[in-house]
């Protein structure tokens, strides 16, 4: 639901700003302006002398313009960070065949997965995140490789065994996962 909220609220905000944005590029080019707009034609300036000196003595007026303006734009930025973060998947629902179901605690899943991956031969290190519906999880693993581990192998390992075994426990149809590798790095030492 939430996701559909935001949705819907991105596309209005988007119809609004495209709407006012062709008009004043319209307005600008020398259309005729629409009849619901505040000024005359392209010559007439957004904010006219009166309205741009009306608040000028007052002390107040452009600090809270300055505050509103970083406010509306904190809130942009809080927007969009919570638009493009991937939330973690809270529980996994798991088919018992009888109909009613149980939930799995996504973070034990994410530990369970995490800790096998990491025990797979080539592996330094493993993290494994899970995200999607409850009912569709994916999983977003990071594998530390050790020097010697072949990717390909590893690889294998992981969809063979760790993410196997997840997806048979779970009773899942299917656990896509994405996997991200990356190679340790050992500081070089001097041999004499």
């Amino acid at each position: 639901m939430p996701g559909t909220v935001n949705r819907v609220l991105l596309a209005v905000v988007g119809l609004v700003l495209l709407a006012v944005g062709g008009a004043v590029l319209a307005v600008g080019l020398g259309a005729p302006p629409p009849s619901w707009w505040l000024h005359d034609g392209p010559h007439d300036a957004l904010l006219g002398v009166a309205e741009r000196t009306r608040w000028r003595g007052e002390a107040w007026w452009w600090p809270t313009v300055i505050a509103v303006l970083a406010v509306l734009v904190l809130l942009a930025l809080w927007w969009l960070s919570a638009v493009l973060h991937r939330r973690r998947l809270a529980e996994v629902v798991v088919d018992t065949s009888d109909g009613a179901g149980a939930l799995l605690r996504g973070p034990a899943l994410e530990g369970v997965l995490s800790g096998e991956a990491s025990r797979l031969d080539g592996v330094a290190q493993a993290h494994v995140r899970l995200t999607g519906r409850s009912e569709a999880p994916e999983a977003r693993a990071r594998l530390l490789l050790e020097p010697h581990a072949e990717p390909v192998a590893v690889l294998d390992d992981l969809s063979a065994r760790a993410l196997a075994h997840a997806r048979d426990s779970a009773a899942l149809r299917a656990l896509p996962a994405e996997v991200r590798l990356t190679a340790a790095r050992h500081k070089s030492e001097r041999v004499s």
